[in-house]
C-alpha cells in the first residue's frame, strides 16, 4: 500500500481537535468502552452525538485521577473539552484535545503530565458545575456569535450578552464561557493603553 490518504484522514466516528476550533464543548458521558491493546483503548459515547471521545493517554490519566479507575461510574458525568494547538505528534504541532473542566470533583486539580520524553508540565482541571441534569444543546450559530463578540473585548461581549439574541442564547453559550473569557482577556491585553495614556489629557 502506497496511498497515504487513509493515514492522514481524521476518523469520522470520533471528536477530533479540529472539531473544537470554534471553541470548547461540554459533553455528558453516556457510556464507556475500554478495549485493551488498541491504539486508542477508551471510547466515550456522549449525549446528543453519534461520535465518541477517545482520550489520549495523558487525558485518560487525568480522568482516572479525578473519577477513579471504574469506568462504569463515569456515566452521567460531564467534562469540557478544548483544542490545544500546541499538542505535538511526530515533532510537529498538530493540535490535540484536552480537558479543562470535570464534574464530580470537589476542587480544582493540577497534575504533572508528560509533554515530551524530556519535559513534563502542569495541567489544571477546574470544577465543572452542572446545575441542570440535561446539558444545553450545542447551538453552533450562537456559540460562533459569542466567540466573535469575545474577540472584540469585554465591552463588545457585554453588549452581545445583554442583547435580545444574547439573552436567548445564554444556555447554549454557557459551556464555552471559559473560551469566551480567555478571548476577552487576550483582546484586553492586546489593546491595553500604554501607562502614559491611561489618563485622559487635562
Amino acid at each position: 500500500m502506497s496511498d497515504m490518504t487513509a493515514v492522514i484522514t481524521p476518523k469520522s466516528d470520533q471528536i477530533n481537535a479540529d472539531d473544537l476550533i470554534s471553541g470548547p464543548m461540554t459533553i455528558r458521558v453516556a457510556s464507556v468502552l475500554v478495549q485493551g491493546g488498541t491504539e486508542q483503548p477508551v471510547s466515550m459515547s456522549f449525549d446528543g452525538s453519534t461520535k465518541v471521545f477517545r482520550p489520549c493517554k495523558s487525558m485518560s490519566r487525568v480522568i482516572v485521577a479525578a473519577w477513579g479507575p471504574d469506568s462504569k461510574a463515569y456515566t452521567g458525568r460531564s467534562m469540557t473539552l478544548y483544542r490545544d494547538p500546541a499538542v505535538k505528534w511526530g515533532g510537529m504541532a498538530v493540535g490535540g484535545i484536552r480537558i479543562s473542566h470535570l464534574s464530580h470533583i470537589d476542587k480544582d486539580m493540577t497534575m504533572m503530565l508528560t509533554m515530551t520524553k524530556q519535559n513534563r508540565a502542569p495541567h489544571k482541571v477546574q470544577v465543572l458545575r452542572v446545575s441542570d441534569p440535561e446539558l444545553p444543546a450545542r447551538d453552533p450559530e450562537a456559540q460562533a456569535a459569542a466567540l466573535a463578540a469575545a474577540d472584540q473585548g469585554k465591552a463588545a461581549f457585554g453588549i452581545w450578552w445583554n442583547s435580545d439574541y444574547g439573552k436567548a442564547s445564554r444556555d447554549a453559550v454557557r459551556d464555552i464561557m471559559p473560551e469566551c473569557q480567555r478571548r476577552v482577556a487576550v483582546w484586553e491585553a492586546d489593546n491595553a493603553l500604554p501607562p502614559d495614556e491611561d489618563q485622559p489629557p487635562m
